[in-house]
């Protein structure tokens, strides 16, 4: 480190790429957006350490179709959405962010059942948080071993590798089973 005037240091340091993944925005909040980064490349490492894994789990979706604000309206006290009612989604995609640290199937799909009769109360109109939308930066930073990052043109999503839900609770029994022996 070194002093370069009243408000400015400048700071060289190695660090590997895999850390690099995500520090950028990290370093632009936490100096209010008046830092300045450059890196190259210095030399090959292999990787030593583990990987920092997120501490909470997904949400994962159930079904295929057009999220409902009536379905993410059960969901938002489960965790934060990436995902706005209108907007299409299929089996296996990850639709949030769960608060505790298990992934959890949820329907986000779910319609509101329509019927003829009159309700005693009315409706109440629900204002649902705002859904994070995530960079293709933020989005490799946050996916877990299982999961994998899908760019199209207008969005970028994350999913789990196996898609199909009960396949994906075999393949975990499988890896545990493993492990134990």
């Amino acid at each position: 480190m070194e002093d370069r005037g009243p408000d400015i240091t400048h700071v060289v340091f190695e660090i590997t790429s895999r850390a690099l993944i995500g520090l950028r925005p990290r370093v632009l909040t936490a100096t209010q957006g008046e830092a300045i980064m450059h890196h190259t490349f210095l030399r090959f490492v292999p990787t030593s350490g583990d990987r920092n894994d997120r501490n909470m789990g997904v949400m994962i979706a159930t079904e295929s179709g057009q999220v409902t604000a009536y379905a993410l309206e059960g969901l938002h006290e489960r965790g934060v959405m990436f995902v706005v009612p209108g907007d299409k989604v299929y089996a296996g995609q990850v639709v949030g962010e769960h608060n505790r640290p298990t992934d959890l199937a949820v329907n986000c799909v779910r319609a509101k059942k329509l019927d003829n009769i009159r309700s005693a109360n009315k409706e109440a109109f629900v204002s649902l948080k705002s859904a994070r939308e995530m960079s293709l930066e933020q989005a490799i930073e946050y996916i877990a071993d299982d999961e994998l990052v899908e760019i199209t043109p207008t969005k970028v999503r994350t999913r789990k590798r196996i898609l199909d839900e009960g396949a994906r609770r075999r393949s975990e029994r499988q890896a545990k089973d493993k492990s134990k022996a």
